[in-house]
């Protein structure tokens, strides 16, 4: 562990993807380097942040905002085209639904392999499995592929799997939006536990309520560049606030026609 009791931190964070107008476009880019066949296309840009040991910090934005793009590069399933990451600890990253899990495999096969892939022995994670079959509750579908899981079921295992792994990080990308409400407030009751006993969650979500109940600090996200950071209530109410002022300013063309008088059958105005 680092010394400043840093967890997490991005600095000067961008990602860019190639975008090709059409299919041939790649063919004509491979062939002819010294010509551009391509716009470049900014997921994310110029974030930076810092994520103390034992912090819940919330990241908030509409969709399309980056807030997956910045998970990905946190957890390095993605590389930065410019900027760094630094993180201190072991991450267990809860990205798009069923990332990391094998079809073809069970439940509980998908669980045992998490954990191996996360430095744990065989034996400690089949002493684990009672924990994580109580918690997702999906009962004898554990022992089915999970290619025949319904999204709240992989939600259920998948989070599960998180509790029994005990990650110093965790990051969960709106993975709960998905799961039935009961289920959501268990969650979000162990990550508040779980916060108190020193875990550093990063948590993306649409929901402002469960941003405030679990996070202490927040970001907000706009066309991926960092636009405000501050206590989650402070960044929540700011985000709600940007929300409305767009919903009224797309509002007000149709409430100025809606007062316009209407023409009478001889082209005069009723008043």
């Amino acid at each position: 562990m680092s010394s400043d009791g840093v967890a997490i931190e991005a600095h000067g964070l961008a990602k860019s993807y190639r975008l090709y107008e059409r299919p041939e476009d790649r063919l004509r880019q491979m062939i002819f380097r010294g010509r551009r066949y391509y716009r470049d296309f900014w997921a994310l840009e110029d974030v930076s942040f810092r994520v103390r040991r034992g912090e819940a910090m919330g990241v908030l934005g509409r969709n399309g905002s980056g807030k997956s793009t910045l998970l990905q590069l946190l957890a390095g399933t993605l590389r930065p085209t410019v900027g760094r990451v630094r993180t201190e600890g072991r991450i267990f990253a809860l990205l798009e639904l069923g990332a990391g899990f094998n079809p073809e495999f069970t439940g509980r096969e998908n669980a045992l392999l998490c954990g191996v892939l996360l430095g744990l022995s065989r034996a400690q994670m089949r002493e684990r499995m009672p924990a994580v079959e109580a918690f997702a509750e999906i009962g004898e579908f554990v022992d089915q592929p999970v290619k025949t899981y319904s999204t709240g079921m992989y939600a259920r295992l998948a989070f599960a799997v998180a509790t029994a792994l005990e990650p110093e990080i965790l990051l969960v990308d709106e993975i709960l939006a998905v799961g039935d409400a009961l289920f959501q407030q268990k969650c979000v009751s162990w990550m508040r536990e779980q916060r108190e006993r020193g875990l550093t969650l990063l948590f993306v979500s649409h929901s402002v309520d469960a941003v405030k109940s679990v996070c202490g600090r927040a970001i907000l996200l706009e066309h991926g560049r960092l636009t405000a950071q501050g206590t989650a209530d402070e960044v929540t109410d700011h985000y709600l606030n940007v929300l409305r002022d767009e919903m009224n300013a797309r509002r007000a063309p149709t409430l100025v026609a809606d007062a316009r008088p209407a023409a009478g059958p001889a082209g005069r105005r009723r008043y």
